[in-house]
């Protein structure tokens, strides 16, 4: 019997089958700007949350917990009752964890001071975006950013630790609910998704080092608000047509974002006659993906300037949005410039 001493892989693959969340943050700790574990152990926490709130997502035909909240929230928007259900769970879970001091969400008008001045980090999170499509059993997500505090350690929370630019981020990422159950992040170290195990309770390395493709052939955009588009978006999209891509758009940015990262294509929000400003919001929805896109080699616009270079001036602000594969992005900008002369 011929008996062989194990050898470690020398591949620089050993993440790459089989990881765990858990074990993948501990390999690539040292990848994180100031490690000392506390990023670490926040990427976990919201990992935990994620997975509570798929619990609840799963059941949700079943425990009476789908439909109208009965409440309008900050944005105007009617809460639904998994808003809540989710909003309450990552705050738990942020604030329980000691590393955060300060919260913005979707669902809460002003920004929470966990009035723990030792933490070092500022999450702003959009705790469940689409869930108006939850009741039609359509895939919803789960958006956040997370941000290094300005001031110093100890002192109180001020505007500048909120009000910081899209390029200031230290993480972000979202989970998909769907068919599986996706987390996506990045570090700034490129971006990687995980795929939830049910049986294990585990989100395991299944998207490695994402690449957005250079270009694609799906445009991702409400046509129904197409009478109050500015020119420029209605020549592109006459473009896309003209050139026979495929329109998918879904109403949850989280999904119709996620196939384009992978597959190809780009997302447009843009500005309208009703909401000049675009109706997503920097600080949580836009920021975020927009520092995954870049990572993962796509792009992100306002339509005239990259999404991370915007300099928030209100907590809830928002932005039009154009995100995906780069030469997509840089032909709706071409479009815009051009309506303009």
């Amino acid at each position: 019997m011929r008996i062989l001493p194990y050898a470690p892989d020398q591949s620089g693959l050993a993440y790459s089958v089989g990881t765990t969340l858990d074990r993948f943050i501990k390999l690539k700790q040292s990848d994180f700007p100031f490690a000392s574990g506390e990023l670490s152990q926040l990427l976990r926490d919201i990992a935990l949350a994620a997975k509570i709130v798929n619990r609840e997502t799963t059941r949700a035909g079943l425990s009476n917990i789908g439909g109208a909240f009965g409440q309008v929230n900050v944005q105007g928007e009617e809460q639904q009752k998994l808003d809540v259900i989710a909003n309450i769970r990552f705050m738990r879970a942020l604030s329980k964890g000691g590393e955060v001091c300060a919260i913005v969400s979707e669902e809460e008008d002003s920004v929470i001071d966990l009035q723990n001045s030792s933490g070092k980090y500022v999450v702003a999170i959009d705790p469940l975006d689409g869930s108006s499509n939850i009741d039609v059993n359509i895939s919803i997500g789960t958006i956040f950013s997370i941000y290094r505090r300005k001031t110093t350690v100890g002192s109180p929370i001020l505007k500048e630790d909120i009000m910081q630019a899209g390029r200031e981020q230290v993480a972000a990422g979202y989970v998909l609910y769907g068919s599986s159950t996706m987390l996506v992040y990045t570090t700034g170290c490129g971006v990687n998704g995980f795929t939830y195990e049910n049986s294990l309770g585990e989100f395991f390395l299944s998207h490695p080092d994402i690449k957005a493709p250079e270009t694609g052939q799906i445009y991702s955009v409400n046509e129904g608000s197409q009478l109050e588009w500015e020119q420029g978006i209605l020549d592109y999209v006459n473009q896309c047509k003209r050139e026979k891509f495929s329109a998918r758009y879904t109403g949850s940015l989280v999904a119709d974002f996620h196939r384009n990262l992978l597959k190809g294509g780009i997302y447009l929000y843009p500005a309208t006659e009703k909401n000049p400003s675009g109706k997503l919001r920097l600080l949580y929805e836009a920021n975020a993906l927009a520092y995954i896109a870049e990572q993962a080699g796509a792009k992100a616009t306002d339509g005239h300037q990259r999404i991370l270079d915007i300099i928030p001036t209100s907590l809830h602000q928002r932005t039009p949005l154009f995100t995906g594969s780069a030469k997509m992005v840089l032909e709706v900008e071409k479009f815009l410039k051009a309506s303009k002369v």
